[in-house]
């Protein structure tokens, strides 16, 4: 299944409206469960931050995160980095449309070849590591481009069936992907060889978020892979899903999770 033609479908739809970009933002963060496990975790992390703190969205897309901590953080300067020029032309419009230009913005590029140094005080990456093969060339440039005491926030899917891949054999649900999720050891393990210490990674889509996930993005995906027609449906079916993906969304955030199919990780650079 793929993702991208879709993401497109929906930017192209968004793209000359302010409003309907931030429609869509908010409906982001109320469906996507991982949108409510990285507000969870940047909650508890501003207070660590000054209030003129320099942060790296890598992996921008839409823009939803940048947006949400632009408005949340007024003296944070964030840069959004996305290899899709698409997306980055279109999250400068808007960001330039909203006023926030001069402490947001956008920039196309590859994230193996990111080449700054003690540059961000926060790393936010948001279902980007699945996508790239050389993970660990990119774990280094976020180590290298990470001020003394910054913090990176990952969001990825685990090997406990992440990406919709439970036995050997299966096929991931995202096409897009080059590896079907990461085990706790292993994302640790590339962490610390790449410098970061403080590691901390915690299940996410647990039970009840993972049938979430089946009704609120598996399914009306697969329905608008199949025809661009479903477009005209699904906010009916929106309407009808919403109150029970919020709350299955709620009790996945509360709850610790033995196992999950999604990792939410922290690490720190820490000061010499």
């Amino acid at each position: 299944m793929k993702y991208d033609p879709v993401k497109k479908s929906l930017g192209r739809f968004i793209r000359n409206s302010s409003f309907l970009r931030k429609v869509f933002y908010l409906s982001l963060d109320l469906l996507l469960l991982r949108a409510w496990h990285v507000r969870k975790v940047l909650g508890k992390t501003e207070s660590y931050l000054d209030g003129e703190a320099s942060v790296l969205d890598a992996g921008s897309g839409f823009g939803q995160y940048a947006w949400r901590m632009s408005r949340r953080n007024k003296g944070w300067k964030i840069t959004g980095i996305d290899i899709d020029p698409e997306h980055v032309s279109d999250c400068n419009s808007f960001f330039s449309r909203s006023g926030l230009s001069e402490r947001v913005s956008f920039r196309s590029a590859d994230l193996t070849e990111l080449d700054e140094d003690s540059c961000y005080d926060l790393i936010l990456t948001v279902d980007v590591m699945e996508h790239i093969r050389d993970d660990n060339i990119v774990f280094g440039n976020f180590f290298r481009s990470m001020k003394p005491g910054g913090i990176i926030i990952i969001s990825t899917p685990s090997d406990r069936g992440g990406s919709d891949v439970r036995c050997e054999g299966d096929e991931s649900f995202v096409g897009e992907h080059v590896r079907n999720g990461y085990g706790i050891d292993e994302i640790t393990a590339k962490l610390e060889n790449s410098g970061f210490r403080d590691i901390r990674a915690l299940y996410t889509y647990g039970t009840p978020g993972n049938i979430s996930w089946k009704i609120s993005m598996k399914y009306p995906v697969i329905l608008l892979n199949f025809s661009r027609l479903f477009f005209i449906i699904l906010p009916f079916y929106y309407l009808i899903i919403l109150p029970f993906a919020f709350l299955l969304n709620a009790l996945d955030v509360t709850l610790i999770h033995k196992t999950g199919t999604g990792l939410i990780v922290t690490a720190r650079k820490l000061t010499d």
